[in-house]
């Protein structure tokens, strides 16, 4: 029987390599995608309560209950929510989310004008070290640097005063010492071998705002929308590892040639599609989203990919969260079929792909999705070897 059987399922037991193999058994521990939708509904959740003006004020992993085996997240201890002006925060916070300016006035009177208590800034920074840890299993202020021979004050001034990123480009004095790991926790303390660019193009600017500029300056954090939205385009690029027993079974597209899961090195064989899109804005004109889509067997397409005007958010319709589209690989081809898309067009062979149809991806295919204002056009790209 599996060990957390029947309990709750606390988020610390997910958000470190050394805590999962202490608490779990492999089965529990899902694959990376699953993790990347754990980030998203907390993201969106947190969004949710920003955006009605509310402050978790605890924002841990204490208090996110997780279920990586199907990618499912809750958010928990609500009871202590500010409201500015009403309810006033109650606790500080849980110690490693905890934001730095809070950390470093804890000493001061709680009516004193110079204390930073929590609130939607702080929220923030809790937010990015959750997802952080939940996508890379490692802190990213618990480094090598020793700031103080009191463990007490070090432990102050590495989460407070001096707080400092793990992978600062330009600092290096707080990297992680990987002599010094316990076996459980590589290779993922390892920050030359699983950097946190491996994250992607979207969330790699963010992780770099929210631990550099924005460490110390409440006003550069990214915000729960900011963060959101990257995990979102981020879950369009990824792809499913051709190493069956990979450990984290889903990795995110680089944009190489040759693409290569990052956690076992496996080079991904085969052509791989890539759908860049754009959108149109001025009749036939059509400008770049910045935003692509990995394809791979069975992946779908979705009224958000289709059209720029539609999010992928809590307010979707049950029709737009129903697939207008797949795509599958077949006799040594890619095809996309068409399921519900009644003006679908392939623009290089000048030809509709009428509903039920399939239409080849080739390289430089263009795609016209939706003739409607907000509307998408797909440039096929193809990756990998043939």
């Amino acid at each position: 029987m599996l060990g957390i059987k029947g309990r709750e399922k606390e988020g610390k037991w997910f958000a470190s390599a050394n805590n999962q193999a202490r608490f779990l058994d492999p089965r529990e521990r899902g694959h990376w995608l699953n993790y990347l939708r754990i980030c998203i509904r907390i993201a969106r959740a947190v969004r949710r309560l920003h955006a009605a003006g509310l402050a978790h004020s605890d924002l841990s992993y204490k208090n996110v209950l997780v279920d990586p085996c199907t990618g499912n997240a809750c958010i928990i201890d609500l009871d202590g929510l500010v409201v500015p002006g009403k309810y006033p925060p109650e606790v500080v916070g849980t110690p490693d989310f905890i934001a730095p300016e809070v950390v470093m006035t804890a000493h001061l009177p709680r009516d004193s004008a110079d204390r930073r208590l929590p609130c939607i800034a702080t929220d923030r920074h809790a937010l990015a070290v959750l997802i952080y840890m939940y996508l890379l299993y490692r802190h990213p202020l618990r480094g090598g640097k020793v700031h103080d021979p009191d463990p007490i004050r070090d432990e102050t001034l590495s989460m407070g005063e001096r707080a400092l990123f793990v992978e600062h480009a330009k600092d290096l004095s707080n990297r992680i010492r990987v002599a010094d790991a316990r076996p459980t926790e590589l290779p993922w303390v390892d920050t030359e071998r699983m950097p946190y660019t491996l994250t992607g193009p979207y969330l790699t600017p963010l992780f770099e705002r929210a631990f550099t500029a924005g460490l110390h300056d409440p006003g550069s954090r990214p915000s729960a929308e900011d963060w959101e939205f990257a995990l979102v385009r981020t879950a369009d690029l990824i792809q499913p590892c051709a190493n069956r027993d990979c450990p984290q079974g889903w990795f995110v597209f680089d944009n190489r040639r040759a693409p290569r899961c990052p956690f076992c090195g496996t080079p991904y064989p085969g052509q791989l599609p890539v759908l860049n899109f754009y959108s149109s804005r001025q009749g036939d004109s059509f400008r770049p989203d910045d935003q692509r889509l990995l394809v791979y067997t069975n992946q779908s397409l979705f009224e958000w990919h289709v059209n720029r005007h539609v999010a992928p958010n809590e307010r979707l319709t049950e029709a737009q969260k129903t697939r207008v589209g797949y795509f599958v690989f077949h006799h040594g081809a890619w095809w996309f079929v068409n399921e519900r898309l009644p003006h679908c067009r392939d623009l290089s062979a000048g030809r509709e792909i009428a509903v039920g149809e399939r239409v080849a991806l080739r390289d430089g295919l263009q795609l016209l999705l939706s003739r409607e204002s907000g509307g998408r056009l797909a440039l096929v790209q193809l990756a990998g070897t043939d």
